[in-house]
């Protein structure tokens, strides 16, 4: 078993973050930032892009690199390494598909229980923003 390469969005429309409801195994039915793996040959800027499309319906433009996580046990599937983006919804309406079962905006100050490392991203985004 290697490697997989994975993207996540950290979203924002309208002030909110975009949260997906996972529609598979693992974390079925749990809360998440939309995202998935990277395909052979496909840049990753293009590769998140491309997931949030599927999953949320939304064209979103990336606004800048936010993080690499990579601790081996963020994923139960095996080592998955996600790059993560902080993007802005551009147009599109809100919409599920692909592996979500339902997308929706939250507040970042109320986010429901998250999937994967999810918390862990999020929580670093915030306080990245606090900071100057």
């Amino acid at each position: 078993m290697g490697i997989s390469l994975a993207v996540d969005g950290v979203v924002i429309k309208d002030g909110k973050l975009v949260l997906i409801r996972r529609k598979n195994w693992p974390f079925k039915g749990c809360y998440a930032l939309p995202g998935g793996f990277v395909e052979y040959g496909e840049k990753v800027e293009e590769a998140v892009k491309r997931e949030v499309k599927e999953e949320t319906g939304l064209d979103a433009g990336i606004k800048k690199l936010l993080g690499v996580y990579s601790d081996p046990c963020r994923d139960p599937r095996g080592h998955m390494i996600s790059v993560v983006y902080l993007m802005e919804a551009e147009e599109g309406e809100l919409d599920a598909g692909d592996d979500a079962s339902s997308a929706h905006l939250f507040s970042l100050e109320n986010l429901p229980p998250l999937a994967f490392d999810h918390d862990i991203i999020l929580g670093n985004f915030k306080k990245s923003a606090k900071d100057p």
